[in-house]
């Protein structure tokens, strides 16, 4: 038995996709021609991932000479005509009951206005996935890691969720080899690419325990003649995704959003300080304190709900759950049962049997022995 389970663990990271239990995912990029009624056909397709935004977004007002001018513009058009195509395989994908994700291809440049371009241009819903793609460790080329991470932090800011984490096996590595400086990049969830038919001795097991997805096929590993998986009415260069769970546990799981195995209030943290001589001894160990993070807009509102219903109920009159329903309970009545120091249901009786008359107060009480 545990032979056996281990060798169907073992098979999630060796050729997945040859079992036919194992859910797939396309991810596509605005050049991929995509035959949506052929894709239904392949009922292993979960989801479908598209691009949405890359790097910074373009300029809003063009400059410059009549040359640069052009390129300017000729960048928004595509801007815009990519977003009108993302929009509208979203609403396809989403008719043919696929999960939707999008993915933010991110460069060097401010990572914050990359996440501001990466959510104004994907609008992701509750239920669909977020994914940052890194596709390297040179900052010359790719954002840096540090930058990724404020992407991260702003993505979460702005949303609520934390994306998906897509990377090769290089940097997956280093990211895992360094998870004490890169506490959140080490924590999102893996979207990992890598086009030979096993992972097992190259996966950064020490930090992650497993994968969301495995990129497995692409343009690197799949031509006219040999492909690893082949989705009809996708190009040979389509790239598909396996992941480690069947296509109903896959859809329960859908669009992740959530740090692994750590507390949300871990991406707010601080280091403490050490003392100079430890440091210049090197003799110390960087630890973190957690601190809390701003609470979100709904959270402000359900305090503020709650303390606006404490100041109002401030002014009713309690409600008396011992007290038997009578067909008048007045304010006499309730002062009278409140006088009685002892609550047995024989002493509230009692109690209602003397109750004052509702026009009979202390000064006409006195008033009568005055006479």
């Amino acid at each position: 038995m545990v032979a056996l389970t281990l060798a169907a663990k073992a098979s999630d990271f060796s050729e997945p996709w040859k079992n036919a239990d194992r859910a797939l995912v396309i991810d596509a990029y605005e050049y991929n021609s995509i035959d949506w009624g052929q894709l239904a056909t392949d009922k292993r397709v979960v989801g479908f991932i598209n691009k949405a935004s890359d790097g910074l977004p373009p300029p809003y007002f063009c400059s410059g000479d009549e040359t640069e001018v052009r390129l300017c513009k000729a960048l928004w058009k595509r801007h815009a005509v990519t977003r009108e195509l993302f929009q509208t395989r979203k609403v396809v994908a989403k008719a043919l009951g696929l999960k939707w994700g999008a993915y933010h291809l991110a460069r060097p440049g401010n990572p914050v206005e990359q996440a501001n371009n990466f959510i104004d241009f994907a609008e992701p819903a509750p239920d669909e996935l977020m994914a940052l793609d890194l596709e390297g460790n040179d900052p010359t080329q790719w954002i840096s890691l540090e930058d990724a991470e404020e992407f991260v932090r702003q993505v979460h800011r702005r949303v609520g969720r934390f994306p998906v984490l897509y990377t090769n096996g290089k940097t997956a590595q280093y990211i895992a080899d360094n998870r004490y400086q890169y506490r959140l990049l080490s924590r999102l969830p893996l979207w990992y690419a890598r086009y030979k038919p096993d992972i097992d001795v190259h996966f950064p097991m020490g930090n992650w325990q497993g994968y969301a997805l495995w990129q497995f096929s692409a343009q690197a590993n799949c031509g006219r003649f040999r492909c690893p998986y082949r989705v009809a009415g996708t190009p040979n260069d389509i790239d598909v995704n396996v992941a480690p769970m069947n296509g109903d546990q896959l859809r329960a799981q859908w669009a992740f959003g959530g740090l692994i195995d750590v507390p949300t209030d871990y991406l707010a943290s601080i280091p403490v300080p050490v003392s100079r001589a430890d440091g210049l001894a090197g003799r110390f160990t960087i630890t973190y304190a957690d601190v809390a993070t701003p609470p979100t807009f709904e959270e402000m509102v359900s305090v503020l709900g709650a303390r606006w219903q404490r100041f109002r109920d401030g002014f009713r009159m309690p409600v008396v759950k011992t007290v038997p329903r009578r067909p008048r309970f007045g304010i006499a009545d309730y002062v009278a049962w409140k006088r009685t120091e002892q609550r047995s249901t024989a002493q509230i009786e009692a109690a209602f049997a003397v109750a004052a008359d509702p026009v009979s107060t202390a000064s006409t009480e006195l008033d009568r022995r005055r006479r």
